[in-house]
């Protein structure tokens, strides 16, 4: 296998993995959201007067749910730009070639 099919190969494998970052990603943070506002309006159901201490809560929450997906997405995108799997390929077939 010549090293451009190498560095391919690497590429085509990260290119799912981060497709597969972003997907799973949105999917928590979708049902997490949903499970956090369902639990949220039942609270408010139960003791409206709670409602205010609840939200900011929520939003609490809702803030630290989102930061759980942005750091997937911050991984994927050093992995799509600056891949150090392609170099480490690079720095083995510069090994092997020498």
């Amino acid at each position: 296998m010549d090293i451009v099919s190498l560095i391919a190969h690497v590429q085509g494998l990260t290119a799912i993995a981060v497709g597969l970052v972003f997907g799973l990603g949105a999917l928590g943070t979708a049902i997490g959201f949903g499970i956090l506002g369902g639990k949220f309006l039942e609270g408010c159901a139960r003791q409206p007067e709670l409602s205010n201490m609840l939200a900011g809560r929520m939003f609490l929450m809702a803030g630290l749910l989102d930061a759980v997906a942005m750091i997937g997405i911050g991984f994927s995108l050093y992995f799509v730009f600056d891949n150090p799997f392609v170099s480490a390929v690079k720095a083995a077939a510069n090994i092997v070639r020498h």
